[in-house]
């Protein structure tokens, strides 16, 4: 809006922080659907550990779904999460992980819901939001390329992420009202002051009104979404092997068709 009013974007949009910013382009973790079973791959008996050909480990298990190492890359290699002033990299990689963990858990809760498709235009619309991270297609090709990711994969991680923002949407947004006395509150106690201070002028509150509507909204909305992924954490099996010594990690996988292998899993039958 013009002039010095509140930033508010769709609610959707509001929600970019808890899911898309985390967990967008989930890196791999396991699709949903048809997808063919996982290999198992265990280490091989004859060689030290130090020799295997480390294809991938396990850092989390979700109610028996693996979260892997390179899904906490992915993520941090499409420069889908920033680091923060003074983070390590252990530090980094422990709050991507985090994230995925949630994820995981509220995709599971829509897939239970038995939530629809995803319109193929948000698919496509995130995707380009992603692209234009990259300072042009050959570089977002080679990132994705250096991730072991395809476009096609990269869409239907999105999609999963999608569906679980639709979810909230429809789930949780009923749970939020937003009156206009907290309307009034935040234009006299937050807008006004935050302006005066930067000596910016101060629009009339009905020119105002729907925008801090909308702000109002996203927090009370993400606020629902912490107060559910809490519950879900709650009542879920979570194991992280993030910071366990190599020697003591889960067995090592192969991702194949999307699909991956949790530790204990039983290895399908060797046609």
């Amino acid at each position: 809006m013009a002039g010095g009013g509140p930033s508010a974007e769709p609610v959707r949009s509001g929600l970019a922080p808890v899911a898309l910013v985390t967990a967008l382009a989930l890196a791999a973790c396991s699709t949903a659907g048809t997808a063919p079973p996982a290999l198992y791959i265990p280490p091989a008996p004859d060689l030290p550990l130090a020799q295997h050909e480390l294809r991938d480990r396990v850092v989390a298990v979700v109610d028996e779904e693996a979260v892997l190492l390179s899904d906490v890359e992915e993520v941090i290699g499409l420069g889908l999460v920033d680091r923060q002033p003074g983070e390590s990299d252990a530090a980094l990689q422990a709050r991507v992980l985090d994230g995925l963990i949630d994820h995981q858990l509220r995709f599971q809760a829509a897939e239970r819901f038995g939530f629809g498709q995803v319109p193929v235009e948000d698919i496509e619309q995130q995707v380009d939001a992603i692209r234009d991270r990259f300072p042009d297609p050959t570089a977002f090709a080679a990132r994705l390329a250096e991730l072991g990711l395809t476009e096609a994969e990269l869409r239907q991680l999105v999609a999963r992420q999608l569906m679980v923002l639709h979810y909230v949407d429809e789930r949780l947004g009923a749970r939020v009202f937003v009156s206009l006395d907290d309307i009034r509150t935040y234009y006299d106690d937050e807008l006004v002051p935050q302006l005066t201070s930067q000596g910016q002028p101060v629009p009339p509150l009905e020119e105002v009104r729907e925008q801090i509507r909308q702000v109002i909204k996203q927090r009370r909305l993400l606020d629902e979404v912490e107060t559910w992924t809490t519950g879900l954490r709650r009542e879920a099996d979570v194991q992280v092997f993030l910071d366990e010594p190599l020697e003591e990690m889960p067995p090592m996988v192969e991702r194949i068709g999307g699909s991956t292998a949790a530790p204990g899993s039983t290895p399908p039958p060797t046609p």
